[in-house]
């Protein structure tokens, strides 16, 4: 079965390194002809085109594929475009199931409660809206077409260069403790282990939260991402203060209070996570860092 990768991002890269590794043939979307060489370098058979350009669509090698559909949304509006054209370009050559990286943010503002997939969408922000609208779309046409769809709900994504170094280091402040939100978080390897078996489990109208076994606030992290990487104490501010001096992006998501359930993911996919806790993934962060001894 080949396997095809839409948005050959950080976690396209590392689900086709663990695709690879068993012997599979991968294919990827690559939009951008300067990283077509780099991708066929990686192993992988590059299909040149834009999801936002329907005429370079055509002939995609999707016959019985397993896809992953990691592609962002368009940065505007609530409808997600670029589902709508790759879903119209497909014609007979239907994959074999899709696999599609959501969020959690469709869940919306829950007030710090803990979520589990039963609870329905009520997203708030643009961004969150988004990805519903491919959610919805593609399970509409999963459904029409008999094709599996497992949607991964997913929230903050951490590894060795996504965590909050640079804010850290210029002395941002975050909101108090006693204020933050609580957030969550998956380890970007714990992802792409998840995704495959997402794709192996092959049950379609699946939703499955994707989240490590830890919980603790926005503040909490910035803290704990402090201290592991012994960086100095950002300074904590009230919410009166944080709407004056952090960001509006930094803001919307301090709006919303939620602790994602991740037992049905560890029960029915049957993952063991490299990273339950936060502090497990800083200190391997850590370890990879550090000089090995010469054998």
């Amino acid at each position: 079965m080949r396997t095809v990768i839409i948005g050959f991002g950080d976690i396209g890269h590392r689900v086709a390194k663990l695709e690879l590794a068993q012997g599979r043939y991968v294919t990827a979307l690559i939009r951008d002809k300067e990283k077509i060489e780099a991708a066929r370098e990686f192993g992988i058979e590059p299909f040149l085109a834009d999801l936002d350009q329907p005429d370079t669509l055509a002939q995609q090698p999707l016959e019985s594929a397993r896809v992953y559909y990691f592609a962002p949304p368009p940065s505007t509006n609530v409808h997600d475009s670029r589902v709508t054209n790759w879903l119209r370009s497909i014609d007979r050559a239907k994959p074999a199931l899709i696999v599609y990286i959501s969020t959690t943010g469709v869940y919306g503002h829950c007030h710090g409660e803990w979520v589990d997939e039963q609870r329905p969408p009520n997203p708030a922000a643009n961004r969150a809206k988004r990805r519903l609208s491919a959610e919805l779309q593609l399970s509409e046409w999963g459904a029409q077409q008999a094709v599996p769809v497992i949607r991964l709900r997913v929230p903050g994504i951490y590894h060795p260069e996504r965590l909050p170094m640079t804010s850290l280091l210029q002395g941002r402040p975050i909101l108090r403790s006693a204020d933050a939100p609580y957030s969550n978080r998956i380890h970007a390897d714990d992802l792409a282990q998840i995704c495959v078996a997402a794709a192996r489990h092959d049950r379609g109208g699946k939703i499955y939260n994707v989240a490590d076994s830890d919980s603790c606030t926005m503040s909490e992290y910035f803290l704990k991402v402090a201290e592991a990487f012994n960086l100095p104490r950002p300074k904590e501010i009230s919410w009166e203060e944080a709407r004056q001096q952090l960001s509006p992006g930094m803001l919307s998501y301090l709006q919303e209070s939620r602790r994602i359930e991740n037992k049905k993911m560890l029960r029915e996919l049957g993952v063991v996570l490299q990273y339950p806790a936060l502090e497990d993934g800083l200190r391997g962060i850590l370890a990879a860092k550090q000089p090995q001894p010469n054998p």
